[in-house]
């Protein structure tokens, strides 16, 4: 039956569905994995790197997450071209509500005006959905830090604690489990991105090549993007490692004395 109705984004299915927007989150759900975690003094990002040959020549400062202004930043899950062209259109939709208005477009505002472009390629024939989903943090005067979601079908959401790509199931129940809302601090929402990541990508021991992390602050009433360097990616990689040992010691001995 679907084959009959896949062929269009603007057909509906007997049962009311759009199947080339289903598809297109379905490759989502293939793509490399990426989460947010909001805490209350900042936001961390964190993202699956696939390309990770040696021959590549790193030009490209990050790979899968992106600045869009002062006060916001993403991190893309899917098609990497397509992510190129709405980076473009979020950073242009900023610098034109910065040039009209003065100051930095609320992070909602801006999410919303690219979910309005994302929804009208779901609508108009002769074209397909955008393959790709967005995980955007930032700051703004109105709500203070905030995270949001974005997927192909154009809606969009507000989180605490979110995750999108491979495996993004079992990232979400891990994170329901450990996120402790009002209580999470930058520190914690790292090391417990790198705990989610460790469970739940396809790999037997994570590396700072292979993922990349970034993080929101203020300072001096200013927004503060860094995406943290190798080295530092690797000390919060060890310390989880080490507390995962002591955790399994813990555990051996605990059963020793039980028998």
């Amino acid at each position: 039956m679907a084959r009959r109705y896949d062929t269009r984004t603007t057909i509906f299915s007997p049962e009311g569905r759009l199947y080339q927007v289903e598809y297109a989150m379905e490759a989502i759900g293939h793509a490399g994995t990426c989460l947010g975690i909001l805490a209350k003094d900042g936001i961390v990002l964190a993202a699956e790197r696939r390309n990770t040959n040696k021959l590549l020549d790193e030009v490209f400062h990050s790979e899968k997450i992106y600045k869009l202004n002062d006060d916001m930043a993403c991190s893309v899950a899917g098609l990497t071209s397509d992510a190129n062209l709405l980076t473009n259109e979020l950073r242009l939709i900023g610098q034109r509500y910065k040039y009209t208005y003065g100051e930095s477009i609320p992070c909602e505002q801006l999410v919303s005006w690219l979910c309005d472009i994302k929804q009208a390629y779901t609508q108009s024939g002769g074209k397909r959905p955008f393959g790709v989903s967005i995980l955007y943090m930032g700051w703004d005067k109105h709500y203070g830090f905030q995270l949001y979601q974005s997927d192909p079908s154009g809606n969009y959401g507000g989180w605490k604690a979110t995750c999108v790509g491979n495996n993004w199931n079992a990232a979400v129940s891990m994170l329901k489990q450990e996120y402790k809302e009002e209580e999470t601090s930058l520190k914690d929402a790292l090391d417990l991105s790198i705990k989610v990541l460790s469970k739940t990508l396809d790999m037997t021991k994570l590396s700072p090549e292979k993922i990349e992390i970034s993080t929101l602050t203020r300072e001096n009433n200013q927004t503060k993007i860094q995406i943290l360097p190798a080295n530092q990616v690797d000390e919060l990689i060890k310390k989880y490692e080490k507390s995962e040992a002591e955790a399994e010691a813990a555990k051996k001995e605990k059963e020793k004395q039980k028998s």
